[in-house]
């Protein structure tokens, strides 16, 4: 199976300005993601999909590929499958061979060294459309309406041990088959669950303190080497 590696990349994030282009622990952001692309596949097949003239100017530099994005599909609204569809629309214009999309996220910058590996082999063994990492939801959470508390997961009481195992996307990784993202879908119905529990995991960046959290990690990460 022929996979490209796209790595989304909008200008104007209204939460954390310059996001994408922030130095966390002196590197900007979504090099980690760069870095972690070119560890796993050759430049040909990254791709870097973006209207930020700073994002651009540092993929040249790292010799990724660039689609650059246009206007239209860097709104607060514009959804990440059209991203995508038009990220998989060019390749068929230049006759560029792909079956699957590999996401990463330049918010989720800490990724285990064998996660792209073991998450291409899972795909492929399922057989399945997509495959989407999870982490396992431990917590006790719920809605509150008019007011009043309502359990999502529990009844009052419960103890947390004893909850339904649950989980949520994480955000590390996404495959899904180009077909399927032409038909509107980047988590198919057959995903396949790719469950990842670690501290990295828990790394999604959109506000300052999700920054210092990342730092902190890195910082031990680099005291244990």
């Amino acid at each position: 199976m022929i996979y490209k590696i796209i790595i989304p990349a909008r200008a104007n994030s209204k939460r954390l300005p310059g996001k994408n282009v922030k130095l966390l622990a002196g590197k900007p952001l979504i090099e980690f993601s760069i870095d972690y692309a070119l560890n796993n596949f050759s430049p040909n097949e990254v791709w870097i999909n973006s209207n930020d003239l700073k994002v651009i100017e540092l993929a040249r530099n790292k010799g990724v590929n660039i689609l650059e994005r246009p206007e239209y599909l860097a709104k607060d609204n514009t959804p990440t499958v059209e991203v995508l569809k038009y990220q998989i629309n060019h390749f068929k214009k230049k006759n560029i061979k792909c079956d699957a999309l590999i996401l990463l996220q330049p918010t989720n910058p800490l990724r285990s060294e064998n996660l792209l590996r073991e998450a291409i082999s899972q795909f492929e063994l399922s057989g399945k459309n997509s495959l989407a990492s999870f982490s396992t939801n431990e917590r006790k959470i719920g809605i509150i309406k008019n007011n009043f508390f309502e359990p999502s997961n529990y009844m009052p009481g419960q103890r947390s041990q004893d909850l339904e195992r649950q989980v949520y996307e994480n955000g590390l990784i996404y495959i899904t088959k180009s077909e399927s993202i032409l038909k509107n879908e980047i988590i198919t119905k057959d995903v396949y669950p790719y469950v990842c529990d670690n501290i990295n995991s828990k790394v999604d960046i959109d506000y300052i303190e999700d920054f210092i959290f990342a730092e902190t990690i890195l910082k031990s990460k680099n005291e244990k080497k």
